[in-house]
């Protein structure tokens, strides 16, 4: 699913203009993203959370050289699904 499929579906479900519904999905994903960049987590009751985590500096290997490399130390965003997304998603047949 795309953020235009996001916007059509909400289109069709509220009846708002296209613009206007993708000025709010953009406004909405914008938010997160820069709560995520702050470093604070973001909740979304029924569906999960987004948070951010540290990792450590360490060592790798190349995988066609084998050479040793060193990965930088780099924040990750991490989600866990809530409850509720976890048993709707098992409840579902599989297609």
């Amino acid at each position: 699913m795309t953020k235009a499929d996001i916007v059509e579906l909400v289109f069709e479900k509220v009846g708002f203009s296209k613009k206007d519904v993708a000025a709010v999905i953009e406004e909405i994903f914008e938010s997160i993203k820069t709560t995520l960049e702050k470093g604070e987590k973001v909740k979304i009751s029924g569906f999960g959370n987004f948070n951010i985590r540290q990792k450590r500096a360490r060592r790798g290997r190349n995988p066609q050289t084998g050479t040793e490399i060193t990965i930088d130390e780099r924040r990750v965003m991490t989600f866990k699904a809530s409850q509720l997304l976890k048993k709707s998603i098992n409840s579902q047949p599989s297609a």
